[in-house]
């Protein structure tokens, strides 16, 4: 049923053009000339300063990119009256809303995959030598879904319980900003903001002006993702007890 209403919202299409678009942008410095020449380097490390590109063109898009499908899909129920629709099947809105976030999930996992492709194959067609270690590639890609996913359920819940969806465009617009910004914060600041777990997975360290592929703590990203899991559920439970 979902993703049915997906083909009506055009959701894939949506994600698609915005995966190509972040992996663009991401991606466009690889062909300059200035650093086309730091590839022969051995004193560079040219796939750690480019994933450090990418984790801040996915800091940028990625809460707008949830907050959007998010509302897109929940909105649906508030326009057509699904929710009345769904009580008369035996589905409440608590129900309606996990079944939109497993849904989501399903779409947010290729297109995670695909964008981190799309980017590393820029690099190689920009001249980048192959990399030796696609270990930090891999681990910001599957946290970076777990966080888009964790996100994603939160706006679902947002955007089921304010009708207005301007509210949960624009707490993911604001999320977008913060996510950037606590790239540049103390770690001990990030851990206390939610956006700022797309700063806390993330696989580079810099010194300077060198980037360097680093370990994350996944401490603090799991007890997040708990975090959030728990707050979605109890507010999909409280959504059943709303008179629509």
């Amino acid at each position: 049923m979902e993703f049915r209403k997906m083909r009506r919202l055009r959701t894939i299409p949506v994600v698609a053009a915005l995966v190509v678009a972040v992996a663009l942008i991401s991606s466009v410095w690889q062909f300059s000339s200035s650093t086309q020449t730091t590839f022969d380097d051995p004193s560079q490390v040219p796939w750690a300063a480019f994933l450090l590109t990418y984790t801040l063109m996915a800091a940028m898009t990625s809460p707008l990119l949830t907050a959007v499908i998010a509302s897109r899909q929940t909105d649906i129920e508030h326009t057509g009256a699904g929710w009345t629709l769904a009580a008369t099947a035996g589905y409440t809105p608590g129900h309606l809303c996990r079944a939109k976030l497993a849904a989501l999930a399903i779409i947010l996992l290729p297109a995670t995959a695909v964008q981190t492709t799309l980017v590393i194959g820029a690099g190689l067609i920009a001249g980048m030598p192959a990399p030796t270690d696609l270990g930090p590639w891999v681990g910001y890609t599957i946290w970076l879904y777990l966080i888009n996913t964790a996100f994603c359920g939160l706006h679902i819940w947002l955007a089921a319980a304010v009708e207005n969806q301007l509210i949960s465009v624009g707490i993911g617009m604001l999320g977008a900003f913060l996510a950037v910004f606590s790239l540049f914060l103390p770690a001990a600041v990030t851990h206390v903001i939610p956006w700022g777990y797309y700063a806390v997975i993330t696989h580079i360290t810099q010194n300077g002006d060198e980037a360097a592929y680093a370990t994350p703590s996944y401490v603090w990203p799991v007890a997040f993702l708990i975090i959030a899991a728990a707050a979605f559920v109890a507010g999909t439970r409280r959504l059943n007890r709303i008179e629509r």
